[in-house]
């Protein structure tokens, strides 16, 4: 690798500590030279910096590629306790909005205990442990199939969830920071995740302290888009409330 190309990086790298992102635009005037040559300098450095819709995005070591499988086994025992703690806020009857991802999965074992549920999903998992279960009606919302998330995009997944009564919207996150919000991995779940928590009486956010202080590629809520945090860190409040307008209500799961 040439010196100006280190030095160009160096000082790209330094850029993003400070800012977070960086439009490819600005990363060029930055560096003093074109577009081009940022993208090929990019190239060679895949590991540390991402460019994503036009921006450069910080690669963290543990932001390798999504994938469930991995994602299940990990912190299994944490995404457990949060899920008999959602368990509280589900009523008999309800119509659920169920998000796709690893976190929300111990919680469909438990939708067996209730008489009548509906539950609605664009994530095929979820839809598959629940057709199994006689005593809930399943939505399955359609579209691409998006094989490591396990779900499906499209454009009209928002438009059909906002045509639903849906009572709880329970949505996971891949990351949540006090500046860049709440986000995931991947940009086809942005649509539906933002309808849900649009369209719900009731919005409720799972996620354990690995997602705390992480920014992820797909941005789409704040904090206090939600009426209630699940989660397993004791120190959120003092992490977000000072940075934030309004705050949702904390359950936090003991071990």
């Amino acid at each position: 690798m040439s010196d100006r190309r280190e030095e160009r990086l160096t000082l790209l790298r330094e850029a993003l500590v400070n800012e977070g992102t960086l439009h490819l635009r600005d990363a060029a005037t930055l560096c003093g030279v074109s577009e081009m040559t940022i993208r090929r300098d990019l190239h060679t450095c895949s590991q540390s910096i991402s460019l994503i819709g036009g921006r450069l995005i910080k690669v963290s070591p543990q932001a390798s590629a999504y994938d469930l499988i991995e994602q299940q086994a990990l912190g299994y025992p944490a995404k457990y306790r949060l899920c008999q703690r959602a368990l509280s806020f589900i009523d008999e009857g309800d119509t659920l909005f169920i998000d796709c991802g690893s976190t929300l999965l111990p919680l469909l074992g438990f939708l067996a205990r209730f008489k009548a549920l509906t539950v609605v999903t664009y994530a095929l998992n979820v839809a598959t442990s629940v057709a199994k279960l006689p005593s809930v009606r399943l939505i399955v919302l359609g579209g691409l199939y998006y094989p490591a998330s396990q779900s499906f995009g499209g454009e009209r997944l928002a438009e059909q969830i906002r045509g639903l009564g849906i009572n709880k919207a329970l949505i996971t996150a891949a990351g949540i920071d006090d500046d860049q919000g709440v986000s995931c991995f991947h940009f086809h779940e942005v649509a539906p995740k933002k309808a849900a928590i649009a369209t719900a009486e009731k919005r409720i956010l799972l996620a354990d302290t690995r997602k705390m202080g992480v920014v992820r590629p797909a941005y789409f809520a704040t904090l206090g888009d939600f009426d209630v945090l699940v989660t397993d860190d004791e120190q959120v409040s003092k992490r977000f409330e000072a940075g934030l307008a309004s705050m949702p209500d904390i359950a936090i799961t003991w071990p």
